[in-house]
This record gives C-alpha cells, structure tokens and sequence, in this order.
C-alpha cells in the first residue's frame, strides 16, 4: 500500500481506519466534491454551479484541503484549470457507490424540491443496478432535464454514460424519481411507460428492468 498524505487541523486521533478516512474526507461537502469528480475533471465554477449552496471562499477551502491530503489533483486542460481525482482518491468510488446504495430507500419519498444534477445519477446507476447482466448486450437512453444518461447491459454487468456521442434506439424521457425508482426496483417497466413518453422499443425497457421489488424495510 502506498503511503498516503494526512495533513489536516482536526482529527478524531482514533487509530482506526473510519476515524483516519473522515479526518481527510469527513468535513461537509467533501464527500460531495468527490462524487461529481468521479464523473471526471471538472472546472472550478462547473464544481460550484453543481454544489448549489456552497459557499466561493468554503469550496475552494474544501478543494484546497483535498488537495493536500492527496485526494484531488489539479490538471491543466483545454479549457484551463482542471480539478481531478488522484488514484488515491478514485478509490472512493467503491465506498461512494455503497452510501449511495445504502442511502436509496431514502429517496422514496421524491424529490420535495431538492437539486438535481444528471451526472449524480449516472454515478450511482451502476451501484443500484450491480449483478444484473444481459446477453445479448442492450443499452437504454434516459433523457433526465436535457442530459442524456446511456446504460449498458452485459454480461459482465452495468454502466452508465452521461452525454455520449452515441445515441441508443430506446430512450425513455423521465423524472429522476422515475429513472431511481425503475433501478431500485420499487417501480416496473410497464409503471414507468404508461406516464413517460419513450423513442424506440419498449421490451428494451422491460428487459432492462424486468422486476419490481418491494421496497426494503
């Protein structure tokens, strides 16, 4: 294991994993900065138009730490600067993905106005839908408040691209509740049909999601 960075002002001064993880990533809007950044490298005011609610002075504070404690790197693009994850820090994506799916039966209850970004979703959409597999492969378009959200369906399981150049046969336009709902199990294919307009063949949809679960306890 490479030896990584720690340099922060406040610490549980616990010998434990958990406690080390939270004092380079626990302060709020960390966790945060780290999910849009698994999506790929974003500029600095791309990362505070998608953190609606962040303070300018407490992002880049929040950046600047990261960075220091290793976790995020800034790059120098096309577009100017860059903020990325290090390969230290891309290795959240598997603890992120199982929060995400931890924290799932707490959207049941909608949306009650929150933000909402297409790339979170395109984020967890394999974490919901991991051990489901398809052969022959299939792909299907959700067109969520004009972004694109591509899953792919393999044998060796699911993906999900945001924007892709390729656009799939089959695209369902839906609400993100829709789109959480037809992942988790909690809404079928034929539920999500009858209220959202679809492009292309809706066995795609249903072969993709062919199972409603109840909701977990």
């Amino acid at each position: 294991m490479d030896k990584v960075k720690h340099v922060s002002s406040r610490s549980y001064g616990q010998f434990c994993g958990v406690a080390r993880a939270l004092d380079v990533v626990g302060d709020r809007w960390n966790l945060l900065i780290v999910r849009d950044l698994l999506c790929g490298p974003m500029r600095y005011n791309e990362l505070k138009t998608s953190l609606a609610g962040i303070a300018t002075n407490l992002l880049a504070d929040r950046l600047r730490s990261l960075e220091t404690n290793g976790i995020v790197e800034r790059q120098l693009g096309d577009a100017g600067v860059l903020y990325a994850l290090t390969s230290w820090g891309a290795g959240l994506r598997e603890p992120m993905e199982a929060l995400g799916t931890w924290g799932a039966p707490l959207l049941e209850r909608g949306r009650e106005g929150d933000a909402f970004q297409p790339r979170w979703l395109a984020n967890a959409l394999p974490a919901l839908l991991r051990g489901r597999t398809a052969t022959p492969p299939l792909e299907i378009g959700f067109e969520i408040e004009g972004a694109l959200i591509v899953v792919h369906l393999d044998k060796s399981g699911p993906r999900a691209d945001l924007n892709p150049t390729h656009r799939p046969t089959t695209i369902l336009t839906a609400d993100p509740d829709t789109v959480v709902g037809l992942a988790t199990g909690t809404l079928t294919a034929d539920q999500a049909l009858a209220t959202n307009p679809l492009q292309g063949d809706p066995n795609t949809l249903r072969k993709a999601f062919p199972h409603k679960h109840p909701p977990p306890q």
